[in-house]
Formats: structure tokens, C-alpha cells, sequence
């Protein structure tokens, strides 16, 4: 998104924008006295995300909202960390600045990143991109899934990140905790996923693999330059160490493709249903090549990350009921909860 387009603070996410700049100049000495204008990206649905505006620069700063959170999300220190530590072996990552983990300064923890310019594709696909040209689209599709298997193949240990992972039973602790998550954020208004969830705790497989997962891999936190080579990935502070074909799972979940039914077609925030992008089988099928991972039984992960993303949207829409948040893009999320349920039981041939 150009810097023009980029619209202003959302009265219930404004923050003390001097206090921020002081906190920063603190840190980074060369930047200017005046504090910067501020705006905030509208597209995301989790942590907010602000664009500092100085006169030579632009930079971003990365804050948890208000309202109910699950304990592993929103973790600014975490995001942080993680990006700090795979520049030197993943180097699709921002420059990071600085992290603030006092809460007097803002209220929470916060961190401070350079950005990075270049194309983010959403549904609006900048024109530049030429997306509409089916080999270009394939092309980016390709790369998506060789960008998710080289993040699969980062040496842990040699990040300095194998801390990150709790060991075997990945599989099993994500079943449990987005089951908790979605009880704990469930409103009257949507059904209560019991069937979906007992289905994905009776069908649970091993792990096959500890790697460093993103856990929000989706295209629209890619960054492209013209030439659609991947520049940035973004949004890490899910990322974490575990089983990738649950990553390529979550990823799988926001990837509609052009056969797919009308309310899904509706859902898409991203182009994966142009004229030329792979399909959710190919995509794990290039996938599987890439990476030499056996996939014995995709229906599981599919269905775990489309059961993700309701819970994710529930967590989202528990604070739009409560007043915690009036962004209008939020107004139809428990309506797709119900959906993503009905999807989710299909899928699994539960009727």
C-alpha cells in the first residue's frame, strides 16, 4: 500500500504518539526531534500496525490490541525475537529497531521495524504485479510454497531458536489449545464446534517433523517486489517450533480457489483463485516435492486449519461483540464462524 493510502489511527487504537518517538529517539539517535505522522494499515485482523512517517524514512510499529487475548498471541517480544534471529539465515524478514517491553511507556509491549517497500497482494492486486498473465500468477503460487519450505528448512538450533519448540506432541497441543481458545471466546451467536473439535482429537496423527513455523503464512504477509520475488515475510508472533504440515495447513486455510463454493469465494482476501494459481492439492503436492515431507492424510490438516481460522475469527469477533473494537471489516465474522463449522464438518465426512 502506498504511504498516501495508508488511513488514520482508528480512535480506539490511538496511542501516545511522543511517547513512542521519545522512547525510539531514545534508541535511535539519528532521527528527526518532531515525532512522525502516524497512520494505521487497515488489513489486519490480530496485532494493530502502525506506519511512522519520518521525513527520509518510514518505519512500523507493531502493538497488541485491546480486549480479550490468547496467552501465546499477540507476543510483540516474540515476534521480535524471531525476526531478529532468522535475518542472518532466512533474510525475507525486516530490519528490526527496537523492542519496548515496558508497559508505561504505550500501555504494552511494542516493537519498532523498518519497512520494507514493495507489493502486498490482498484483493486488490496492484496492477504493476500482472497477476492477470496465468504464468505470472503461477509463478508467485510457486513461490509462496518454495517460501513456507525454505522457512521449513532453517537449522533451528542455528537461529538460536530451538527454545521456541516444547518437543513432541505439537500435534496434540494445537488440537487442545485452539479447542480451549474457542471455548473461551464463544459467543451465544455461533455454534459450539464440539463435533469438529471431538472429530480432530479422535483423528490426530504423530508429528512428522520439528521445524520453525510461521503459523500465520498466508499471502497477503508476503511483500513482492515487481519481479514477484519474495522481499519480506511478515507478521511472525505465532511463529514457533513445530510440526510443518500443520503450518502448511494454516497456511491452506485462506487459500480459496476458483471451484470453491460461493460463501468461500466471498471470504477471499487474497488472489489464490486467479487463472494460473496452483490448487490447495497442488500447492501440497509442490509442497511434498520441495521438501521430501510424506503426506499420507491430508484431510486432517485441512480440516485443523480451517477449524484455526474459525477459532481465530471467533477470538476477533468476541471483542467486535464487546465493544472492544468497531472496525467495520469485523461486522460479518460470526456469520463465517458458523460457515467455517459447516466447512469443517463437510470436509471431514461428518455430515
Amino acid at each position: 500500500m502506498p504511504v498516501d493510502e495508508v488511513p488514520p489511527v482508528r480512535p480506539e487504537d490511538a496511542f501516545d504518539v511522543a511517547a513512542a518517538h521519545a522512547w525510539l529517539r531514545g534508541r535511535r539517535p539519528e532521527l528527526p526531534e518532531a515525532p512522525p505522522e502516524v497512520g494505521q494499515f487497515s488489513a489486519g485482523a490480530s496485532n494493530l500496525t502502525f506506519l511512522l512517517r519520518y521525513p527520509d524514512q518510514d518505519l512500523v510499529l507493531r502493538m497488541p490490541p485491546a480486549g480479550q487475548k490468547a496467552a501465546s498471541a499477540h507476543d510483540m517480544g516474540r515476534e521480535h525475537r524471531v525476526q531478529a534471529a532468522l535475518a542472518p539465515v532466512f533474510p525475507q524478514v525486516p530490519e528490526m529497531l527496537g523492542l519496548c517491553d515496558d508497559p508505561s511507556v504505550l500501555g504494552a509491549e511494542f516493537y519498532v521495524m523498518r519497512r520494507v517497500p514493495g507489493h502486498i497482494v490482498r484483493r486488490r492486486v496492484p496492477a504493476e504485479l500482472r497477476l492477470d498473465d496465468p504464468a505470472r500468477a503461477q509463478a508467485l503460487g510457486e513461490r509462496f510454497v518454495d517460501t513456507l519450505a525454505d522457512l521449513h528448512a532453517v537449522d533451528v538450533a542455528a537461529a538460536g531458536l530451538q527454545d521456541l519448540g516444547r518437543g513432541p506432541g505439537y500435534v496434540r497441543r494445537q488440537v487442545e489449545g485452539w479447542s480451549r481458545r474457542f471455548r473461551a471466546a464463544r459467543t451465544d451467536d455461533v455454534p459450539d464446534l464440539e463435533r469438529v473439535m471431538a472429530w480432530l482429537d479422535a483423528q490426530q496423527p504423530d508429528d512428522v517433523g520439528q521445524v520453525l513455523v510461521h503459523n500465520d503464512f498466508r499471502l497477503d504477509n508476503l511483500v513482492l517486489d515487481d519481479d514477484l520475488r519474495v522481499v519480506a515475510v511478515l507478521d511472525w508472533e505465532m511463529a514457533t517450533v513445530g510440526d510443518p504440515l500443520m503450518d502448511l495447513g494454516g497456511a491452506l486455510a485462506y487459500w480459496v480457489q476458483a471451484d470453491d463454493d460461493e460463501v468461500f469465494q466471498l471470504s477471499s482476501r487474497q488472489p489464490s483463485r486467479l487463472p494460473g494459481m496452483p490448487t490447495r492439492a497442488e500447492v501440497v503436492q509442490r509442497y511434498a516435492a520441495r521438501t521430501g515431507t510424506a503426506v499420507d492424510d491430508w484431510v486432517f490438516y485441512e480440516v485443523f486449519g480451517l477449524f484455526r481460522l474459525a477459532v481465530i475469527l471467533q477470538q476477533i469477533w468476541y471483542r467486535y461483540v464487546h465493544g472492544q473494537t468497531t472496525n467495520p471489516a469485523f461486522e460479518h465474522f460470526g456469520l463465517f464462524v458458523g460457515y467455517l463449522d459447516e466447512r469443517c464438518r463437510r470436509v471431514a465426512g461428518l455430515g
